[in-house]
């Protein structure tokens, strides 16, 4: 990564009223791999104060309906979104939809899929611990999990409330982590068609953490494509960070999200309100939405 620039995007004309209030726009629930319910982590949400935010479980958008409900009675607004994890060029990417048409058939049918996948997943590295004499059934880490949406957390939680492993550190570190005995690949959906799937859906595309990715020459590849916006905001990255992916962002002319990607307590304490996007990024997100959708609402027909 290049050394973190420290120009800032252009602010808002000054006939638009000043935005109010902190969004989170990266959060996970029990329905992937968090450990909230949408009812506790929209609790959370209201007690730090937050006026909007969005649930982005991988691969599932099954708690939406939860969250939406959750935060309407606590007077935060809501945007439905997912996590995909794809690559490009052999590089792992997470891209996040947002604004998300939960019913979209497309969406569905390759959401179910993906699933699948990570049930199988489940099934690979469980057999690899069994080639270990390490005696965990599958059964137990889908009852675990109880979601359509397992991942390794999940597996190593199993191992710890079984007894084989002292922690959930304990059990990435011996069996879990890459390139460890029960690693398993991630299924990984190409970039492009991440980004056409949310579109397809009604949805807004955003790369996620792109401090961790290490992938910022695909970039201007992927914005030629179609990315929307980039998660500027981020509990893993430094202000130098998000200063930087703020500066690219204004270059593009992309959208500008953040959050803290909370997972409850699957990784240590909770992040949620650790990363918060200033509400003028949200309000711009939500007029890109608008736009789009005007865009794309069919046209009357000519008197």
């Amino acid at each position: 990564m290049k050394s973190p620039a420290t120009k800032q995007p252009p602010a808002n004309p000054p006939s638009a009223p000043p935005a109010a209030g902190f969004a989170d726009l990266h959060l996970h629930t029990l329905f992937s791999d968090g450990t909230f319910t949408p009812e506790e982590l929209a609790g959370h949400g209201a007690r730090l104060g937050l006026t909007a935010m969005a649930l982005t479980d991988h691969d599932t958008v099954e708690g939406c309906p939860r969250m939406a409900l959750a935060c309407q009675a606590l007077g935060i607004e809501f945007i439905s979104g997912a996590e995909l994890t794809a690559e490009m060029e052999g590089s792992e990417l997470h891209i996040l939809g947002y604004c998300l048409d939960l019913e979209s058939p497309e969406l569905q049918t390759e959401l179910r899929k993906f699933q699948a996948v990570r049930q199988n997943r489940i099934y690979e590295m469980v057999a690899r611990l069994n080639r270990l004499n390490i005696p965990l059934r599958a059964e137990s880490v889908f009852a675990l999990a109880n979601c359509r949406s397992p991942g390794r957390p999940h597996v190593g939680r199993a191992l710890v409330q079984a007894g084989l492993c002292s922690s959930l550190e304990e059990a990435f570190d011996r069996f879990l982590k890459k390139n460890r005995p029960a690693w398993v690949p991630k299924f990984k959906i190409s970039a492009l068609n991440a980004m056409s799937l949310i579109h397809q859906a009604g949805g807004l595309v955003v790369m996620a953490h792109p401090g961790l990715n290490q992938s910022d020459e695909m970039i201007p590849a992927l914005v030629e494509q179609g990315l929307d916006g980039i998660e500027c905001f981020h509990s893993r990255h430094t202000p130098a960070m998000s200063a930087y992916y703020l500066e690219i962002a204004a270059r593009h002319d992309m959208l500008v999200t953040g959050g803290s990607d909370c997972h409850g307590y699957s990784k240590g304490k909770p992040l949620i309100g650790g990363s918060k996007l200033p509400g003028i990024y949200f309000d711009k997100l939500k007029e890109r939405r608008r736009s789009a959708a005007g865009a794309a609402a069919p046209r009357p027909p000519s008197p």
